[in-house]
C-alpha cells in the first residue's frame, strides 16, 4: 500500500472569501466540506496533510499579472472559514504541516519533497484551488519530482471554465488517478 499525503493548496480569504482580492467565490466555498473530511481522513489513518499556501510579498511580480493576493501578514493570506477552524483544532497534530509557496507549484523553492520523502510518501493527493493554475502546476510538480499523484474532482475549484480540461491534462500528461 503506498504512503500517501494529502495537499491543501492556497484555500486562502484572498482566493475563497466572496470579497477576496482573487476569489474563486462560491465554488471554492463548496469544496470545503469535502477537503476537511477528506483531511481528517488522512489524519486518522495516520497520513500527512499539507497546507501549501501562496505567500507573496508586497512588491511581487506575480502582480503584474495578477491583483495583490495572499500578502504575508494580511487576513487575505490566511485559511478561509471553516478551513481556518479545523487547522486551529487540529494544528499541534504532527501530521499536519503548514508550507508557504511563492510560485504556483507548491514544490517549486519549497522543501515539499523533501518532506514528504522523508516520511516515505511515494503518492500525493490534491484539493484546492484554482485546478487550472496551482492545482494543476503542483501536480505537474510533484511527477517531476517523481511521486505518483491524485486529484480529487470534489475538492477543486476555479473561476475559470478550464477546470474538467485541466484535470484530463493532469491524467493524461502525468498519468494523475482522477477521484469522483
Amino acid at each position: 500500500m503506498p504512503n500517501e499525503a494529502l495537499l491543501i493548496v492556497d484555500m486562502s480569504h484572498d482566493f475563497v472569501a466572496d470579497n477576496g482580492n482573487l476569489t474563486v467565490g462560491k465554488p471554492a466555498q463548496k469544496i470545503i466540506p469535502y477537503i476537511i473530511e477528506l483531511a481528517n481522513t488522512f489524519l486518522t489513518d495516520g497520513k500527512l496533510v499539507f497546507i501549501t499556501m501562496d505567500a507573496h510579498e508586497e512588491n511581487d511580480a506575480h502582480f503584474d499579472l495578477w491583483p495583490p493576493h495572499n500578502v504575508v501578514g494580511t487576513k487575505g493570506q490566511t485559511l478561509y472559514g471553516d478551513l481556518a477552524d479545523w487547522y486551529e483544532q487540529n494544528k499541534n497534530n504532527n501530521q499536519l504541516r503548514y508550507v508557504p509557496k511563492t510560485d504556483y507549484n507548491a514544490f517549486f523553492n519549497t522543501n515539499l519533497a523533501q518532506q514528504l520523502r522523508d516520511a516515505g510518501v511515494d503518492k500525493v493527493h490534491v484539493v484546492g484551488v484554482c485546478t487550472d493554475i496551482c492545482d494543476f502546476l503542483t501536480i505537474a510538480g510533484a511527477n517531476a519530482e517523481g511521486f505518483k499523484t491524485a486529484i480529487h474532482k470534489q475538492g477543486c475549484a476555479t473561476f475559470t471554465n478550464l477546470g474538467e480540461t485541466m484535470m484530463h491534462h493532469m491524467n493524461t500528461c502525468f498519468h494523475t488517478e482522477i477521484i469522483g
